[in-house]
């Protein structure tokens, strides 16, 4: 029996049936629609759906009323197995379907339930030049996450995903397009997260490692997305402490006395104007030798920004309780380091804090004095973001670093620049520059580089009064000079600085395996980056 609510938000043309006595399917493109399919709506009286498949079929330009069905290799073995149900059934209902397009059959196999076959596009799909990424690994996190979520609306309980020839892909698609932020609802409201399980693939240590990758993305979404006035700055360091530790990574939490001892003058400014007390954690996780110098990763953590005194429009702050992604990149990176037990030595740098206007808050025209000495004329106390970062950059030289790399929301110029596409860098060194951009075309999270032009460090120094100024001089450019402003505060070495204002927050369609919400990017390219180096020196040791 179906309902009629599973035509709630799904248009006819997107929704066929096929009712036989064992038989049935649905086409779901996730892309233009969003059904909330209850297992009730197409399988009363049939068992608990407890087992579903996730498998893909390639685009061909034959007739496909009569050509072979190319299918994936857990499709073909089904195909076998079901003396080919499968074909058959999937050509009665009319053309292949698109890429991303969802087809979910019934009664085709015992040991499945339900079974959701994805189209994946052209099967030669690879590097793109252009995209500046590997569209073939993105087609198989698209097929992967369309499938497991169409099963998954089935309340289905154990997910068995195809490896597509590349089973990090698939896993970090379906673990990625599964997850949702409902920490918050009622749990009678909330929607099952299934197990995943590759399915008939050997390949288990692509697996574990693309389902490591896609935790450490949601763990960041998680934590970007809970309300400000639940994730303060004690909080976030509560949480922080609850779930590194238990990775065995060590965490130092250090108050505001902490600070005013190493004269963080920046970093303390920005947080006068909240009632709430700034926190400083400093995380350590030592995968080799001690005395093997380690990379720093410093994230900014304002967990909530007004604008400061320079209050933003409310339209403005909807998301500003992302603005400590920089923060949960870091400690979700860290994580996920930790638990694929990589060779490298990690120190992580957060300052946390909110930028309110309170009665103590800091003023366009105060002076700050800075950890390095310097002097900061603050132009715009919504600019506070690279207040936190300049003390805690110049902080990061008393662990003699590999190289450093920081992340954080510095300026909505990104967003204008480049939107959800990708996020932006800034970096003093060529090599890692294609370090990273080679992992952001494995991820599919691209990276695009920026200029650090002396252009823009005059405007942020040129002054006779002060040595740097938080905004600088000119129109346009608020990205560039944002970096620059941080450049001055970068110990010496190798700098890397993300700006991912841009892809702070996903809006469900860019990236069809994220629903919308904060998206947690760039975790997995973070974390790829790290494994990559690691790579490169055992290669360099051998």
């Amino acid at each position: 029996m179906i309902t009629r609510k599973v035509l709630n938000l799904v248009s006819r043309d997107n929704l066929r049936i096929f009712r036989g006595e064992h038989l049935r399917f649905l086409t779901y493109n996730p892309l233009t629609a969003a059904a909330n399919i209850s297992e009730e709506d197409f399988c009363a009286g049939d068992p608990k759906l407890t087992k579903g498949l996730v498998i893909g079929v390639y685009e061909s330009s034959e007739d496909l009323r009569y050509a072979d069905l190319k299918f994936t290799k857990s499709g073909q073995k089904i195909n076998r197995v079901s003396n080919g149900r499968l074909t058959h059934m999937l050509k009665l209902s009319g053309p292949l379907p698109a890429r991303g397009e969802v087809r979910l059959l019934f009664g085709i196999e015992e040991e499945f339930n339900a079974i959701s076959v994805v189209g994946m596009g052209s099967e030669c799909a690879g590097y793109n030049e252009i995209e500046e990424r590997d569209e073939g690994k993105e087609f198989i996190r698209n097929a992967a996450g369309a499938g497991s979520r169409a099963l998954q609306g089935l309340r289905i309980q154990r997910i068995y995903v195809d490896s597509f020839d590349h089973a990090e892909s698939a896993a970090e698609g379906s673990a990625l397009a599964v997850w949702i932020y409902q920490e918050l609802k009622h749990k009678s409201k909330q929607i099952p997260i299934p197990q995943l399980e590759l399915h008939d693939g050997s390949d288990c240590t692509s697996w574990h490692i693309g389902l490591q990758k896609a935790a450490a993305q949601n763990l960041a979404r998680q934590l970007m997305d809970t309300p400000a006035n639940i994730m303060t700055p004690t909080t976030f360091a509560l949480n922080a402490v609850e779930i590194l530790c238990q990775s065995g990574i060590n965490v130092e939490v250090k108050v505001q006395g902490w600070a005013e001892t190493q004269k963080m003058g920046a970093f303390l400014s920005a947080a006068k104007g909240s009632c709430e007390p700034p926190v400083f954690l400093e995380l350590s996780y030592y995968g080799t030798a001690y005395d093997e110098r380690p990379v720093v990763l410093v994230g900014s953590g304002v967990t909530f920004d007004s604008g400061g005194l320079c209050l933003k429009e409310p339209g403005d702050m909807d998301l500003m309780r992302g603005d400590m992604s920089g923060a949960a990149c870091v400690i979700a990176t860290t994580r996920a380091i930790a638990h694929l037990q990589l060779p490298i030595n990690i120190r992580g740098l957060i300052p946390l804090c909110e930028n309110t206007p309170g009665c103590q808050a800091m003023k366009p025209g105060d002076v700050v004095a800075t950890m390095s000495g310097k002097n900061v004329l603050v132009e715009d106390t919504d600019c506070e973001g690279r207040l936190l970062m300049a003390d805690t950059l110049y902080y990061a030289q008393n662990f003699w670093p590999r190289f450093v790399v920081d992340i954080g929301t510095l300026s909505k110029d990104m967003n204008r620049a480049l939107g959800r596409a990708a996020t932006g860098v800034f970096t003093n060194s060529d090599a890692l520059w294609e370090q990273i951009r080679l992992a952001g075309v494995h991820t599919g999270d691209r990276v695009w580089r920026f200029p650090l032009w002396d252009y823009y460090n005059k405007q942020v120094t040129v002054s006779r009064s002060v040595d740097v100024r938080n905004v600088g001089s000119g129109r346009g450019g608020g990205a560039c000079k944002a970096a620059a402003f941080l450049r001055q505060f970068v110990p010496c070495g190798e700098w890397i600085h993300l700006d991912n204002f841009g892809v702070m927050y996903a809006n469900g369609v860019d990236e069809s395996y994220l629903r919308q919400g904060m998206s947690g990017r760039p975790t997995r390219t973070l974390v790829e980056f790290i494994s990559q180096l690691v790579c490169k020196d055992c290669g360099q040791r051998k």
